[in-house]
This record gives C-alpha cells, structure tokens and sequence, in this order.
C-alpha cells in the first residue's frame, strides 16, 4: 500500500484516542530531577550549565520586569528541543509540525506580551504603532501597516517553525527513498545518497535546535518592547 510522504505529518490516534498528548508528556519524563545529594552526576550538571546560560543570555538584555519570564522562557525553550529532536528518531511523530499547536503556543504568548506592553506603558506601546517624524499624508497608512505587522508577528513564528520542520523531514524522507529504491539499481549511487542522507540528518538535529532558539529569542524580542 502506497502511502503519501505526508502522511508522517498526521497526528497520531489509537483506537480512536488522540496520542497528542502522549507526545507533550513523554518528554518530560526524560529529563533528570535534581537528587538530594550534594554532587550531581554529569547529565544534571550539562543539563544545568545549559540551563544557566541560557536563561542569562537570554535575559542579559532586558530589565528587571522582564526576569518575571525567566521560567516560561526557559521550559519552552527545553519543550520545543525535545519535541524537535525526539522527532528525528524513525517512526515518531513531531507535534511541532503541526501549525495548530505552534500557533497555539506563538499567540497566548504574544498576546501576553501585549498586554503587558498597554497595562505597563500604553503610550510607548501605542507609539509603536506610529514612527517619530512621520509626515502628515502618511500617517493612516503606516498606522495600517504598522497595526498588521503586530498582527502578524505571532502567525511568524507558528509558520517559521512549522515550515522549517516540515521541509526537514520531507527532504529527509525524499533522500531515504531515493536511497532504498537505488540500492538493488546502483548500489554505488545508493551509498553516496545514504551519505547525503546521514548529513542532512546531523544538519537537521541543528535546525531542530536552532528552530526553537529562534522561536524562544524572538518572544522575548517582543517582551523586550514591552517591559
């Protein structure tokens, strides 16, 4: 039976019970708890060493009201890797595929941002919306311009994500295929495919990392305007 490369991407179910969940819960169970010994072994350092630099570089800019997010930041962060990375192993599913749940996680957070931006500090919030020095004829249009790209922000980032994650594990599959139909054909050209194939993965294990990276910098870019 012939199936579409995109079925991969379809939410996986059970007899007839929805296994999404299942996929947000099994990562956390792989991340070591700190023990009530005084010397942590060496996963539970690496785990905090990264951890720490992480949460400064990623707070290093903003102020004090800003640190308030130290923790959502930084457990998205961790979620989205695992979610990414989990993904690449065969016959998994990545939820962070899914547009649903990326923009289920971009908009309450930007929303968030928002409104912390117009109770804190609503004319540098609504200043925003219109450059210094405007001249008169323009400023309806750029208040429209400006109002949409606000808007589109957080669709940004739940299409950025999922795009990148989606042509990953198409391209990968594409490549395996080729690979696995070649090898009786060509074995030569199959081996040299399977090559592509192992680089591409190693450069998508980066794009998994550098993906969430990117979605966590660029949420607090938007608190940064707003605290």
């Amino acid at each position: 039976m012939m199936t579409s490369f995109f079925d991969q991407f379809m939410s996986p179910v059970y007899l007839g019970i929805p296994l999404m969940a299942l996929a947000f819960l099994l990562p956390w169970l792989l991340f070591p708890s700190p023990a009530p010994r005084w010397l942590n072994n060496r996963l539970l350092t690496l785990q905090s060493w990264f951890i720490n630099r992480f949460t400064s570089q990623l707070l290093t800019p903003m102020n004090v009201g800003g640190h308030k997010w130290a923790l959502v930041l930084t457990s998205l962060m961790i979620f989205l890797i695992s979610l990414n990375m989990l993904g690449l192993l065969p016959y998994t599913f990545t939820p962070t595929t899914q547009l649903s749940l990326n923009m289920g996680l971009a908009v309450p957070l930007w929303l968030a941002t928002v409104l912390i931006g117009l109770r804190n500090q609503p004319t540098a919030a609504l200043g925003h919306l219109l450059p210094e020095g405007t001249p008169g004829p323009l400023i309806p249009v750029l208040i429209i311009i400006e109002t949409i790209s606000l808007f589109i922000r957080p669709l940004a980032l739940g299409v950025r994500l999922t795009a990148n994650l989606t042509a990953g594990h198409l391209l990968m599959q594409l490549i395996a295929t080729a690979a696995f139909v070649l090898l009786p054909l060509m074995p030569t050209v199959a081996g040299l495919t399977a090559i592509v194939l192992f680089l591409l993965t190693i450069l998508e294990v980066a794009v998994a990392m550098i993906q969430a990276y990117a979605f966590v910098l660029l949420m607090s870019l938007y608190l940064q305007e707003n605290v």
